[in-house]
């Protein structure tokens, strides 16, 4: 929790108990909506309702943006219908959708047909488009002027409008039928000449997002060009909306989370950690752990098959966690690696070859680095007396080999298998990483056991 409300908590929290609201109502007046999120996060929902209803209007919608979608519902229902009411229409556009998203379809149609005419046709639009597409983040609250205005109008319309605008950092300039047509930092047009006309000011430049595109291009794009507010257009080039930096920094950081999620072999949770329930924890992390296990089969047929080379040198089954890690560490760290190329779009599936070339080269440097290590791993773990063997140099040799094969092979592995889940269309985060670990384990000990008879064959063996 935050110093400010660590401070503010037992001041606030008495002041309810004696029922002080006055001062309870300054000491919130004190507090940024995010801070006050965090406060009502930790209340009580009754307290949370209390406190919630002596904040300011624009402060209490503020607020209620910050909250979890569970605590959200929770405050929904101690403030009753008509408060309730009040509090969604004066949200945001683009926040009202969001939560009433949240809602069971009955509460959320309940709210939406008692909202304003103007809102409900407004947030119904929101809603209609695909649960994913930037769409779904758009605001209609932007200022937009037109060509032939003078700098001076322009700025008097945002005087005028501007207090109602998500944003207004950026400017629209729009023409018939609302096609976009430019865009001007508010800094350009507040220090032209008061009789300079718009479009003098105009470059023909902007960046704009399709409204059917999905919400991982619009954090893309405003990353790229280190925007804070995006033009959304149709596909006829007609301004709908804007997406804000708010906005696309939240589906960053779900995403983020869900790609996190996957790289560790599980479904992405769809709620917070301590507020996801034991069923849904053991059904996400569940299913992978099984489908993993059992593949772990293979790893067991691979000993049983060259239980005959173990037993006449059992030396080599001390090197086998060895040979395991060093194949699943070296898959997972290039798997990892390229699946957050691929999301920030530094390769593309077609860029195999390239991509093919450079993990042989850094695999076959891991691999010798790490392969003469392991050669001398096994010399002074011999003369320690841990790995006790008359031919100490030759299974060193199987060994470096063996690791320097390993690595190569889980680099190139670790490198390919996300492309082509990419090419399938498929989430390449979904269970890259597990899944090249655990065929590194069944792939590493053939290669281990396969050059260990080779090397030592003769001799051990």
């Amino acid at each position: 929790m935050g110093s400010t409300v660590q401070l503010l908590e037992p001041v606030i929290r008495e002041a309810i108990s004696e029922r002080r609201f006055t001062e309870l109502r300054t000491a919130l007046r004190e507090m940024d909506p995010p801070d006050v999120a965090e406060l009502l996060s930790e209340m009580e929902p009754l307290e949370a309702a209390i406190v919630f209803r002596l904040l300011y209007r624009e402060a209490a919608a503020e607020a209620f943006t910050h909250l979890e979608p569970d605590r959200q519902e929770e405050l929904i229902e101690q403030l009753g219908d008509e408060r309730t009411l009040r509090l969604v229409e004066g949200l945001q556009p683009d926040d009202r959708a969001a939560f009433l998203d949240e809602l069971p379809a009955q509460a959320a149609s309940k709210l939406i047909n008692k909202l304003s005419p103007a809102n409900r046709r407004i947030t119904q639009q929101i809603l209609n488009y695909p649960e994913d597409s930037v769409g779904r983040l758009m605001t209609p609250d932007y200022v937009r002027v037109r060509m032939h205005w003078s700098a001076r109008q322009a700025i008097d319309h945002i005087r005028k409008h501007g207090r109602d605008a998500e944003t207004i950092n950026w400017v629209f300039v729009v023409g018939e039928r609302l096609k976009l047509l430019d865009e001007l930092p508010i800094r350009r047009l507040l220090l032209a000449d008061p009789d300079d006309s718009i479009e003098s000011l105009c470059d023909g430049r902007f960046v704009s997002l399709d409204v059917a595109d999905d919400r991982e291009e619009a954090v893309r794009v405003m990353a790229k060009y280190d925007r804070t507010a995006l033009p959304v257009i149709d596909g006829a080039g007609g301004l709908l909306g804007i997406v804000t930096f708010d906005d696309v920094a939240d589906v960053a950081e779900e995403e983020a989370t869900e790609d996190i999620h996957k790289l560790g072999g599980m479904e992405a949770l769809e709620a917070p950690y301590m507020q996801t329930g034991l069923t849904d924890m053991i059904r996400k992390r569940g299913g992978w752990l099984c489908v993993l296990f059992v593949m772990q089969v293979l790893t067991i047929g691979v000993l049983d098959h060259f239980m005959g080379a173990l037993s006449k040198a059992e030396v080599l089954i001390v090197f086998i966690p060895l040979i395991i890690s060093s194949g699943g560490n070296t898959g997972t760290q290039a798997a990892s690696l390229l699946i957050r190329a691929l999301a920030l779009g530094e390769v593309e599936p077609g860029d195999w070859r390239k991509v093919v070339q450079r993990e042989t080269l850094v695999g076959l440097v891991l691999g010798g680095v790490l392969g003469v290590l392991a050669w001398f791993l096994v010399l002074s773990l011999n003369l320690l007396g841990m790995a006790d063997t008359t031919h100490a140099s030759l299974v060193g040799l199987s060994v470096g080999l063996a690791v320097l094969s390993i690595v190569v092979w889980g680099v190139l592995l670790g490198s390919v298998f996300p492309l082509l889940l990419e090419r399938l269309g498929l989430d390449p985060a979904a269970i890259s990483s597990p899944m090249v670990a655990t065929l590194m384990d069944v792939s590493g000990l053939v290669i281990y056991l396969v050059v260990a008879t080779a090397v030592l064959s003769g001799t051990l063996l």
